[in-house]
């Protein structure tokens, strides 16, 4: 990890203190000036004061260079979140030179001010106490704390809490502190780290390491790795990962429970704070994100137990996943400003949005059409305030369903742009648009250095089902067999304007369009373009279906670019069955 820069070096680790000193420094200034400005008397400014506290990977002591500082500010109960934090500070903060790309967000779930201060990127909370003044000893452990505060103060508070609390349970802190960085290491890597996009976040992280800290708690971090990926590959879901119990508090703040609380029953993956109120930090995962991280932990198991027995390397545990070759389409989310402001605002809450999308899909289409959302979003700098966001599409293995039945993730498409447009502080010039993108046509813009990389038959990774399914053969033709269409079966013999059941379904090649190819049983259609060496043939056989080019599947529901179209033209329409490939009349 050292080779690999994960560690800042010592000259950037005494920049972030000094920061945090002179940000702590602000903050009292600002907390006195809203003491002042509010008619208090000279004793009450002069006793006036604000603390900072730091929380997340910065607090944990895994933190690499250029991360971001979760920062979490005090203040006494006469000064307030709405017109002094976001009002008087925003505005002490954005007259200073040494502050850029100032960026608050009162309306997230847990109110936070970002900005960059002297090119360390910060992230501020700000959280209310009862008193009016704050101790210079204060413990934010303790539950006392807690007493009367408004839900965001609680929020905001949670995240030290919480840190503090995992720091004190873990049995030898450095092992665990070696063994999250390696850890989050390979989450990035495998394009599942992202607690937004419903994957695995820093504190989710945190919280899973501990655990196997606990069970292990005299093992040296290499140990501890190889059995994260054991523990994990073998556990139950949805069966809770907790530290420590959950007990009942005199505050009478509300927690999961799911022996009460009929929501926390429908959680696919809890992962449980273990400082009060206790919250599943994991309520973003789906069904399709649960199975996509099912898969990769299960890869990391194989690769730990090939290093054991001395036939692989652990390096290969972080061959990147390649996530624009491992599936033959994907839908393309794009949004769009006019100006910088309402951009930044726009794109936050989009991003906020994207974990419904994979969950309508999960929902409509029964489970059985997985969707990989990449965890980061692509500017697009060949326009202006245009951001592009990706998700991976493919039937999942082991479905039940007929032969030639369809998905249709049309309505869906149209929910989800109908619940982000929902958005409050929506300004003309605000679009998204959802489109469908085949492997070949995903823009130059999200690769390295804008190049295309040739499709390799080997390494680009695993999805659902395919580490238990290894030795199962099916036809390629039975793997894409329809993936548009399954929703709206009252729309079959619909003669409006709707658009028909099977509409845009996967084609091909252009000969086929034609009707001049006719599939055989047991044949195979293969362009060209991915002609295989019988090795590569041999190779993707045993591996998955992944690799296998037989056919290209196409995701053929048309979805709008631009969120006010409401027409698309109707194509050919190209049908599949298990031994042919048929021209239908549109």
């Amino acid at each position: 990890m050292e080779a690999r820069g994960l560690y800042e070096s010592p000259e950037e680790s005494l920049k972030r203190a000094e920061v945090l000193g002179r940000l702590d420094q602000i903050l009292n200034s600002w907390v006195k000036k809203v003491t002042q400005n509010k008619g208090y008397n000279e004793q009450m400014v002069e006793g006036a004061r604000a603390m900072i506290f730091t929380f997340g990977s910065y607090r944990l002591g895994v933190n690499g260079p250029g991360a971001d500082i979760d920062t979490l500010c005090v203040g006494p109960r006469h000064v307030n979140r709405e017109e002094d934090f976001f009002g008087e500070l925003y505005r002490m903060l954005g007259e200073m030179p040494e502050v850029e790309d100032l960026h608050p967000v009162p309306g997230a779930n847990v109110p936070i001010m970002k900005f960059k201060f002297d090119g360390i990127s910060i992230d501020l909370l700000y959280a209310r106490l009862g008193v009016w003044v704050i101790p210079e000893e204060l413990d934010l452990s303790v539950d006392s704390v807690l007493q009367g505060l408004d839900e965001k103060s609680v929020l905001s508070l949670n995240g030290c809490r919480v840190t503090e609390a995992i720091l004190s349970i873990v049995p030898h802190v450095r092992n665990f502190q070696t063994t999250l960085r390696c850890v989050r290491y390979w989450a990035k890597l495998r394009g599942i780290y992202s607690n937004m996009a419903g994957f695995l976040g820093g504190i989710n992280c945190a919280i899973l390491v501990a655990r196997v800290c606990q069970l292990y708690p005299n093992a040296v971090a290499s140990f501890l790795v190889s059995r994260f990926f054991k523990v994990y590959s073998q556990w139950k879901w949805p069966n809770p990962v907790m530290l420590c119990p959950n007990q009942e508090r005199s505050l009478g703040l509300p927690f999961w429970d799911p022996r009460r609380n009929v929501r926390d029953r429908r959680d696919l993956m809890p992962i449980i704070t273990p400082a009060y109120p206790y919250s599943n930090t994991s309520y973003n995962v789906s069904l399709s994100t649960l199975c996509v991280m099912k898969a990769e932990i299960e890869r990391g198991k194989e690769i730990c137990e090939a290093v054991e027995a001395g036939k692989a390397g652990l390096i290969s545990l972080f061959d990147p996943f390649c996530f624009f070759l491992a599936y033959k389409n994907y839908l393309q989310i794009d949004i769009t400003a006019r100006n910088l402001e309402d951009f930044m605002n726009w794109r936050g809450w989009v991003e906020s949005r994207l974990r419904l999308l994979t969950m309508k899909v999960d929902k409509d289409t029964w489970g059985q059409l997985q969707c990989h959302p990449h965890p980061d979003g692509f500017l697009d700098k060949s326009k202006q305030f245009r951001s592009c966001y990706f998700v991976g599409l493919r039937r999942k293995h082991g479905g039940c369903d007929k032969k030639g039945e369809l998905f249709d993730i049309r309505s869906t498409i149209e929910e989800f742009k109908n619940c982000v447009g929902m958005y409050t502080s929506l300004k003309p010039g605000m679009c998204i648009g959802v489109s469908h993108k085949k492997r070949s046509d995903i823009p130059l813009f999200v690769f390295p250095g804008g190049i295309r990389p040739a499709r390799c038959s080997t390494g680009v990774g695993r999805v659902c089902g395919e580490a238990a399914e290894k030795s199962r053969n099916f036809s390629p033709l039975q793997a894409v067999e329809g993936v548009v269409g399954r929703k709206r079966k009252a729309d079959e013999y619909d003669t409006s304007n709707k658009f028909r059941k099977c509409d845009y379904v996967a084609k091909s090649r252009s000969e086929a369009l034609a009707g001049k190819i006719k599939v055989e049983e047991g044949a195979s259609v293969q362009p060209s373009e991915y002609s295989l060496t019988p090795l590569q043939e041999q190779a993707i056989r045993t591996c998955s279906s992944l690799f296998d080019n037989s056919v290209e599947e196409d995701l053929t529901a048309p979805f709008s670019t631009a969120a006010s179209a409401s027409v698309v033209p109707q194509k050919p329409v190209i049908k599949f069955s298990c031994t042919s490939l048929v021209q239908a009349n549109s």
